[in-house]
């Protein structure tokens, strides 16, 4: 590629290496310049520009990405059209990806200017969902390198998409086993079927008895059989796998070098896949029954390599009570924290007005919110809107917020959840999600939930609480709850979390009523803005 400053007389047909300032509007970076650019910036005083111009031998960034991105999609993977040089490939269905490390890695080494990144192998995914992203860094890569690019990623990511299997829970109940934690369990395995867009086609409550829950197996009309003990499977001699092999099944492997979640065994009866899982699913925190359950689900086979081969990753995450947790040799402070902001609400209730728009402190309510994240210690906030809100957009305006569009707002905080969830970044420990009509919550309730933060304590949730004690926002989440966060759904957004992950609670004292002190009539807003004065 031709790279250098030019006089403008020679600039026509070339790209613009730098965005320029003209006194009536910008030209982009990458733009072709016609006449009338050219032109512009002479009449602005510009007498050079930094171009580049790609060789004959080279392919243009859009076309060279489109190239990569049509052959890198296939059966439910499509490609986006390209653009700056870009093009993702996302997900047709629901399901669990598989990814070529070696085809990718060769990919990777072509040449620096071609490079795709993807998600991790085995990822389960939602229907629409990124699984990687294609990207030409300068404007025009070399035809020969592209040819060779695209036979690599060719078939390197591979779509399992959900199969419609029906699924058979089966629980057994012994001496000391709460009743609650038959149903938690049974809840838990039902939110896990929920987010795969199945449901239980039964389930049943057995004694924890070999022949009692070999009758069960035999009995089950699903596809898939798990099976949740009221005790933990110590051995592959221990009840679980004894009934299996009662029921004339056979046992193909017991724990696995995933942690939590190893104490589970994999089997088959009557040719159907038996699972044994472990008693940590009762949470909804992810751990390798997880991984092991997609997979089934998606129709693939669960072989001794693949098995085996989970113990790279397979720390999913520290569980307090382990003597040596990871964040033990941290440096303070080096954690980083995202905000998610609240912000597609329809304020159904204020008769016609935008309460994210009543004025606070000089501007409007959604501005204030946002600047309190703004300058907490936050590393980054990300606030989520309605694809086509122009009012809220605007009161944002100059703020170093990350905006997120939520198509399906309309069905709740769930769907604003999973939308932001779905950009979070890989080096974020935590995210707090807020809600932008609380107009006392400052920086100071942010900075209070982030320093409560200690997963070796076991405070991985962090809930905002008032002078009074009434817990309210908002609320911060460690790395252990995000795929039960990019899971939400319906209006309830992190309640159930909070209900079934009680033991991870911390309760944040703050000052004043800001954590529980929510505007959404306006008489609401009336009231505060007289007791203010």
């Amino acid at each position: 590629m031709k790279f250098g400053q030019t006089p403008l007389s020679e600039a026509e047909g070339a790209l613009l290496v730098h965005a320029v300032r003209l006194p009536d509007r910008w030209l982009r970076k990458g733009v072709v310049l016609g006449e009338k650019d050219l032109q512009a910036m002479a009449r602005a005083g510009i007498k050079q520009v930094l171009v580049a111009r790609p060789e004959p031998d080279e392919l243009g960034e859009n076309t060279a990405a489109e190239a990569l991105g049509k052959a890198g999609a296939g059966p439910y993977i499509s490609a986006s059209k390209a653009f700056a040089g870009r093009v993702n490939l996302l997900a047709e269905q629901a399901g669990v990806l598989e990814v070529d490390a070696q085809a990718i890695n060769g990919f990777n080494r072509i040449d620096p200017a071609i490079t795709v990144a993807t998600l991790p192998a085995y990822a389960r995914v939602d229907r629409g969902q990124l699984l990687a992203t294609i990207k030409i860094i300068p404007y025009a890569a070399k035809r020969a390198f592209i040819t060779r690019a695209a036979e690599r990623i060719s078939g390197a990511l591979r779509l399992h998409p959900v199969q419609n299997k029906r699924i058979s829970l089966i629980l057994s109940t012994g001496e000391g086993l709460k009743p609650s934690l038959l149903e938690k369990g049974r809840k838990a395995i039902g939110a896990r079927l929920a987010r795969l867009g199945l449901g239980l086609a039964e389930h049943r409550i057995v004694p924890h008895e070999a022949q009692a829950l070999a009758a069960a197996i035999s009995e089950a009309r699903g596809d898939i059989v798990l099976l949740l003990g009221a005790f933990a499977t110590a051995d592959i001699r221990d009840t679980g796998p004894e009934a299996v092999r009662r029921a004339g099944g056979r046992i193909s492997r017991f724990g696995i070098p995933v942690d939590p979640g190893n104490l589970l065994f994999v089997g088959e009866q009557g040719g159907r896949p038996v699972l044994g899982l472990p008693g940590c699913v009762r949470a909804l925190a992810l751990n390798g029954a997880d991984w092991v359950l997609e997979r089934m689900i998606c129709g693939i086979e669960l072989d001794e390599k693949m098995l085996t081969g989970m113990g790279v990753g397979g720390l999913l995450k520290e569980i307090p009570t382990r003597p040596m947790p990871r964040r033990m040799g941290d440096k303070p402070g080096a954690d980083k924290f995202a905000v998610i902001l609240l912000a597609a609400g329809q304020s159904r209730r204020m008769r016609g007005q935008d309460k994210l728009l009543q004025e606070v402190g000089g501007g409007a309510m959604l501005r204030h919110a946002a600047i309190s994240a703004l300058e907490s210690a936050a590393s980054e906030v990300l606030v989520v809107l309605p694809p086509a809100h122009g009012a809220r957009r605007a009161a944002l305006k100059g703020l170093a917020v990350r905006i997120i569009d939520a198509p399906d707002h309309a069905e709740g905080m769930g769907a604003s959840l999973r939308n932001a969830m779905g950009r979070i970044g890989a080096d974020i420990e935590g995210v707090i999600v807020a809600l932008a009509d609380m107009p006392e919550v400052a920086p100071v309730h942010f900075d209070s939930l982030i320093s409560g933060y200690d997963p070796a304590r076991g405070h991985e949730i962090c809930r905002a609480c008032d002078e009074a004690g009434r817990p309210g926002h908002p609320i911060l989440f460690g790395r252990r709850f995000f795929e039960s966060l990019s899971a939400s759904a319906g209006d309830i957004g992190g309640r159930d979390i909070l209900r079934d992950s009680a033991e991870f609670v911390l309760r944040v004292p703050t000052s004043g009523r800001g954590a529980s002190l929510d505007l959404d009539t306006p008489e609401a807003w009336a009231g505060w803005r007289g007791e203010a004065g």
